[in-house]
């Protein structure tokens, strides 16, 4: 499968990205040799008691999935308490937390401003009410963080519940040691090292759902129970106000394989189908989703009109999927954010040609291998035809189809529009691990050893990673995320006296995924206010409005001088805050 990859980028590309493949293998393939040749390296090093501990414990379901939430909690709290928490970089995060900022006040969302030309930015809706475009399950969890403390407590309570949901969900499918194992590399990878808990986005809580749904159906199959039934309701619940398609592209199979059973010679019967999975599922469903149809009613005057729908069809021209054709030209108010949207109409019209079609779907499988599918855990997709060709995988396997096919027909990708179906991967690996835990060459237990050594490099790796970054050797990334120099305008004018409005113009070369107008919910009784330079005349409207703030002007990227605004600008009086933070 790694092979594919590589074949199918650019040769420049293909030999970094093969060397950097190479070196865990060969670590992998070092320590695999020394488990076979020197068997007694792992009880040795106290590996075997570590084994034996991890399989006692397994038999011990609840626990375990209470015991991979809380490592996560505590290490990654630990972390963030010795580094500091990530900031917010990315327009979809700084969206996230207006939501969040929104329920934190006690709102379902925000009447408009009527400076609002000055403040429009990315992911926002303005009319008719303000809000984030996204659904509300990332802005609760978030806001939940914000009651707390900081938002982004939220998203490490999402992330516990994520690394347990998964291991709860591989439970219901495998035996109960495979499922720790499991749970213990979604700690490891999701949880500590990836942009799922160390940012804000919408990440977490889909797998969340999507492990819920996933872990609820070979339950109800072994044995039809409400309780279970009400669990993948909350897990479609989930789905549907965090990630709405991928969500029903995972829902489509759990429903078609949930049907089949229930109406095949192996199900319950129809009395007890509708009494015990049907019942409780549209009981817990219904006051869920009549909760979430209010809320667009509040939101976007329709309780069946999404804010992303509004949202898109004021400022989009290219359309999601592949086959759409795109709206038309629209009228934008600013250059920065025409720049933006006449980007993903390019990449859209892309995206309806086979070469550009090709390349979007190559730049897809990259970036979901390195979320996904960090080395060494790779190594035990050598077993795959074996898991393929398992009878006990057509299920997942059938589940997974569907959701593939649907993200190959969506224009755009990120890692976590993946996340639904993060607990079906982890599956697939473990139960790769399993097949491959008993190959054997010339009386050697080759398979046990390859998969002992991928876990310890993997959570080795891990270890040490962490260790660094804790003792400051080399501080994480993942860990420093944020754009650095907005915070630091931000912790410099709160230091100063008074309210402030910045005006912000930005370089030609500004990341086009980057953005700093940015405000929460109550943009007038904000310290901050960030708004664009729209030139003296319409910047006069706004001076007129904040009477009494001090306004500045910086230029985002441009080395960050915060400057007094006057109609011509002169003279930096704070220094540059980039070279300030380095």
């Amino acid at each position: 499968m790694g092979n594919l990859v590589v074949a199918a980028m650019p040769v420049g590309r293909a030999v970094p990205w093969a060397l950097k493949f190479l070196k865990p293998v060969a670590v992998v393939g070092v320590a695999a040799f020394l488990l076979i040749r020197f068997p007694q390296i792992w009880p040795a090093l106290g590996l075997e008691r570590i084994e034996e501990f991890g399989k006692k414990i397994a038999t011990r379901k609840g626990f375990c999935v209470f015991l991979v939430g809380l490592s996560l909690f505590v290490i990654r709290g630990a972390g963030a308490l010795l580094l500091g928490v990530p900031l917010p970089h990315y327009h979809d995060e700084f969206s996230y937390l207006l939501a969040a900022d929104t329920f934190a006040h006690g709102r379902l969302t925000n009447p408009p401003h009527p400076m609002w030309m000055h403040f429009e930015t990315f992911h926002v809706i303005w009319h008719p009410t303000y809000m984030s475009m996204y659904p509300p399950g990332q802005g609760l969890i978030l806001a939940l963080g914000e009651v707390l403390g900081n938002p982004w407590i939220g998203q490490l309570l999402a992330s516990a519940l994520m690394c347990a949901a998964i291991c709860w969900m591989l439970q219901g499918w495998i035996p109960p040691r495979w499922a720790l194992l499991g749970g213990v590399l979604a700690v490891t990878r999701l949880g500590l090292l990836s942009y799922f808990t160390n940012g804000y986005w919408s990440a977490c809580l889909p797998a969340v759902g999507g492990a819920l749904v996933l872990g609820a159906l070979p339950r109800m199959q072994h044995g039809a129970c409400t309780r279970h039934a009400v669990v993948m309701a909350i897990g479609l619940f989930i789905l549907a106000n965090t990630r709405p398609y991928e969500g029903f592209l995972l829902s489509l199979g759990v429903a078609i394989a949930l049907l089949a059973w229930m109406l095949g010679k192996n199900g319950p019967g129809v009395r007890v189908s509708l009494a015990k999975i049907v019942l409780p599922l549209m009981l817990t469903l219904i006051p869920l989703a009549a909760w979430t149809g209010y809320y667009y009613y509040r939101v976007t005057e329709s309780p069946i009109h999404m804010a992303y729908d509004v949202n898109r069809e004021t400022y989009a021209m290219g359309r999601y999927f592949i086959w759409q054709k795109p709206w038309p030209q629209k009228t934008y108010n600013h250059a920065k954010v025409q720049a933006k949207f006449e980007q993903e109409l390019k990449e859209a019209n892309e995206s309806q040609t086979l070469r550009g079609y090709v390349r979007r779907a190559r730049k897809k499988l990259r970036d979901f291998w390195q979320v996904y599918l960090v080395a060494p855990l790779p190594f035990v997709l050598i077993a795959l035809p074996c898991a393929v060709r398992d009878r006990r995988l057509r299920v997942p396997w059938m589940i997974g189809g569907i959701f593939a096919d649907g993200l190959a027909i969506e224009v755009w990708f990120l890692p976590h529009y993946f996340a639904p179906a993060a607990a079906l991967l982890y599956l697939f690996l473990m139960q790769c691990a399993r097949h491959l835990r008993w190959f054997e060459w010339r009386d050697r237990a080759v398979g046990l050893a390859l998969v002992r050594a991928v876990a310890v490099v993997y959570v080795g790796t891990v270890i040490l990673r962490i260790g660094l970054a804790v003792t400051h050797v080399h501080p994480e990334k993942e860990w420093q995320h944020g754009d650095m120099e907005r915070a630091a305008i931000v912790k410099e004018l709160d230091a100063l006296p008074g309210q402030d409005v910045v005006l912000v113009k930005y370089t030609p070369d500004f990341d086009p995924d980057r953005e700093w107008v940015y405000n929460g919910a109550d943009i007038d009784g904000q310290k901050i206010v960030w708004a664009r330079d729209m030139g003296p005349e319409k910047n006069q409207e706004l001076r007129d409005y904040y009477r009494g703030r001090k306004f500045w002007t910086v230029e985002a990227d441009g080395g960050a001088m915060l400057k007094p605004y006057e109609e011509k600008p002169v003279g930096a009086v704070r220094h540059d805050f980039r070279r300030s933070e380095q």
